[in-house]
């Protein structure tokens, strides 16, 4: 059973203009970084409790301190992202815990949820 729907599927492949294999495992690839990346934005804004830029929602002195480089490594190969920092140091992530490089098998999941919306 297939987890994106066959109307999304072919979208992809009408957008991302696939030709070959290794043109739909770049893809594939690119999506899981951005939607890893995203994971990891969206897990400090609720650690800090307020979004990118929105000030006046701000009830913390912690704030964001811009971004560490990590490369990991997946099913697809090493990333590169770039993990958010805040001031405080007392962001940990979860999705890509500090410490851990390798975090492979989680890809399936992440794709599931870039899919679903």
């Amino acid at each position: 059973m297939s987890t994106l729907p066959k109307k999304v599927l072919r979208q992809m492949i009408v957008d991302g203009g696939f030709k070959t294999a290794d043109d739909i495992y770049a893809y594939l690839k690119d999506m899981f970084k951005d939607a890893l990346q995203e994971m990891l934005e969206a897990e400090l804004e609720v650690k800090l409790g307020y979004g990118k830029g929105d000030r006046k929602n701000k009830e913390t002195e912690n704030k964001r301190n811009g971004y560490a480089n990590k490369t990991i490594k997946t099913k697809y190969g090493e990333l590169d992202i770039n993990v958010p920092r805040d001031r405080n140091g007392e962001f940990e992530p979860i999705v890509v815990p500090k410490n851990k490089r390798d975090i492979s098998g989680i890809e399936e999941k992440v794709i599931s949820l870039y899919a679903s919306g």
